[in-house]
């Protein structure tokens, strides 16, 4: 009796916010226009999209840095760009946190480093997005923006998406951990993309190292993490250049996120 009860009290309580959280549908259909890799999906993606955005932006806080606006139309922007790699997953992947800080540039913030020989080295670092766990979750508009993905698009790198390339270290650190592994759900699957992945980053740090262009960001070639989060951007945003260049990758990666975003 009270499962059903539940049930009927989560369905209420959904539907209430779906309401408040509704995205207009000229904002809706501009955010699928300025984000084409978005737009092609079938029309079921797209509705089911939709809801998770609403939903989304209902349990997510957006705060703007050093005066920066978050608008509604920047809010929609990355929530659909968030919400895609999680379409057949569940909003529940996102629990961990809550807070997304939006800067109008990237980010600069000092560093310190320590060298083989004891000495301390004192630095700026620039980024366009960070995940840490528990949040919040950082992104620079200047590189989210429809403008910035066009000008990658014109420079012939479709492959670029700040918020996807979070979001996926936000998949990976579910169980707590960065280590390119995101929870599995059976130990067959686990060795699987263990194996995979490995010999996949093996190959691609071979092809960065010798010059060769990839479709994956050469940036990939610096860590296993980072590796799988510029793989998940090629897989949604490039999905037929990975399939044709990382076969295997992109079997992992389908199977995973339950997407085949190359057959569409």
């Amino acid at each position: 009796m009270l499962r059903p009860l539940f049930q009927r009290w989560r369905q209420y309580r959904e539907q209430r916010l779906l309401a408040r959280h509704a995205i207009p549908d000229t904002l809706w259909q501009l955010t699928l226009l300025r984000y084409p890799f978005i737009g092609q999906r079938s029309a079921d993606d797209l509705a089911e999209l939709r809801r998770l955005c609403s939903l989304f932006l209902a349990s997510k806080e957006f705060h703007g840095a050093g005066g920066f606006e978050v608008t509604d139309e920047i809010a929609v922007y990355v929530a659909a760009q968030a919400c895609l790699p999680i379409l057949k997953l569940g909003l529940q992947w996102y629990d961990g946190f809550v807070g997304i800080v939006m800067h109008e540039g990237q980010v600069v913030v000092p560093r310190e480093e320590m060298d083989e020989d004891g000495v301390v080295h004192a630095y700026e670092d620039s980024f366009s997005g960070e995940a840490m766990p528990g949040g919040p979750l950082v992104l620079a508009w200047s590189e989210v923006s429809p403008e910035a993905h066009e000008e990658r698009l014109e420079g012939f790198d479709p492959v670029y998406s700040v918020v996807i390339h979070e979001f996926a270290h936000v998949i990976d650190m579910r169980d707590g951990t960065l280590n390119a592994a995101p929870a599995l759900s059976t130990r067959d699957a686990q060795a699987d993309w263990q194996a995979t992945l490995q010999a996949e980053w093996e190959w691609f740090y071979q092809q960065v190292d010798a010059g060769y262009a990839t479709v994956i960001d050469p940036y990939g070639a610096d860590a296993l993490d980072e590796f799988f989060a510029v793989a998940v951007e090629a897989f949604f945003v490039a999905p037929r250049g990975l399939k044709q260049e990382q076969p295997q990758l992109y079997r992992i990666l389908r199977d995973f996120f339950r997407q085949d975003p190359a057959g569409l």
